[in-house]
């Protein structure tokens, strides 16, 4: 079979599993170096792939907007048509994904066979059982590509290195600098206090709060209080608690400019979520809160990220919010957390002195 000229690249709609799906990306382009890759992604996650190795071009779906519904997936699919695609790989797992890609008339689509969809792809690749492939996400990806033919074997993913573009960066400085945090001097702490996927991940607001609140009296730090504008009441809620008045930066900034922030930023404290996945690939050290989901599965590739979590009988449940007592996030204390932070602002000390 000749190789594909022209490829779509159908990515998850989550930050988080956008990450994990990059090393997936890249051995694709690394088969098929000559092809022109186009992704295809969600407003939310499109920066995330402009301006990578391997990727010519992002289309956004305007799943809001002119792509909304069905008559909204047929207009989509005509505008794939036109872009004469070989090749459609989908690693998006919704029934959603497979139509669009049939309808545009793709001639080969590769994707997990799940969620009824099997019947609309050429090559529909089984799901991989418990224990087939190591239980980190990011395999999850990779795998697809394997069972497809264009990959030998799964290969060990320890990081999954982001580059936030110079310009960016440069574009959040002055930001903080006209908060009064220039470089240098105070520590600058960003708090992603938020969960897309929903309330049980999450840490309790005020303890939230009286973490930013011991920051600020024992280290003088600027706590920048980060998040989407869908979770401007969880960050009004923190910041209300407080006895310092935090940056806010919620709702204020897109997935590129907080990804330009991590680098000026010396910690990340924040729950398992897609802010997460971002501060471990610019290798923040972090200190994460874990509760209803498995740090095995979805936790930070990065060796300076420290984890809290407090074992309990119902966990790992994977529930969106939880039915009970929320059990596995009330017993995280602020103390548990103080002394995570702690060691990880030690060991940071301890670095910047041995340079």
């Amino acid at each position: 079979m000749a190789d594909p000229e022209k490829i779509l690249l159908r990515v998850p709609n989550w930050v988080g599993d956008a990450v994990l799906c990059l090393p997936a990306v890249e051995k694709l382009w690394e088969k098929f170096p000559a092809a022109h890759i186009v992704v295809l992604a969600r407003p939310g996650v499109a920066d995330l792939y402009r301006g990578r190795p391997g990727v010519h071009r992002v289309l956004e779906f305007d799943y809001r907007g002119r792509h909304r519904g069905w008559a909204g997936w047929v207009r989509l699919a005509a505008e794939l048509r036109g872009e004469g695609f070989d090749l459609a790989v989908l690693f998006q797992n919704a029934f959603q994904a497979a139509l669009i890609a049939f309808l545009a008339q793709v001639p080969r689509r590769v994707g997990y066979a799940r969620d009824a969809r099997g019947p609309l792809l050429t090559d529909p690749i089984p799901v991989p059982r418990p224990g087939e492939i190591p239980p980190h996400e990011t395999y999850y990806y990779l795998e697809l590509v394997r069972r497809a033919g264009w990959l030998d074997s799964l290969p060990a993913v320890e990081r999954i290195p982001l580059a936030p573009l110079p310009a960016a960066v440069e574009r959040m400085r002055e930001r903080l600098r006209e908060h009064g945090v220039g470089p240098g001097g105070r520590l600058r702490v960003v708090l992603a206090p938020g969960a897309t996927y929903g309330s049980a991940k999450c840490w309790l607001p005020e303890r939230y709060a009286a973490l930013a609140d011991r920051l600020v009296e024992a280290h003088n730090a600027a706590v920048l209080l980060c998040g989407t504008s869908a979770e401007a009441t969880l960050g009004e809620a923190i910041a209300v608690r407080m006895r310092s008045r935090p940056i806010s930066l919620v709702g204020a900034t897109t997935l590129e400019e907080f990804l330009a922030l991590l680098p000026l930023a010396d910690l990340f404290i924040g729950n398992d979520s897609g802010a997460m996945h971002l501060a471990a690939g610019v290798g923040l050290p972090q200190v994460v809160i874990f509760g209803p989901t498995e740090e095995a599965g979805t936790g930070p590739l990065n060796p300076r990220a420290r984890l809290v979590k407090h074992s309990v009988s119902c966990s790992p449940c994977f529930l969106r919010h939880c039915p009970v007592d929320h059990r596995c996030m009330t017993r995280v204390s602020v103390e548990d957390v103080w002394q995570a932070v702690e060691a990880a602002l030690g060991e940071r000390r301890q670095a910047a002195s041995e340079r």
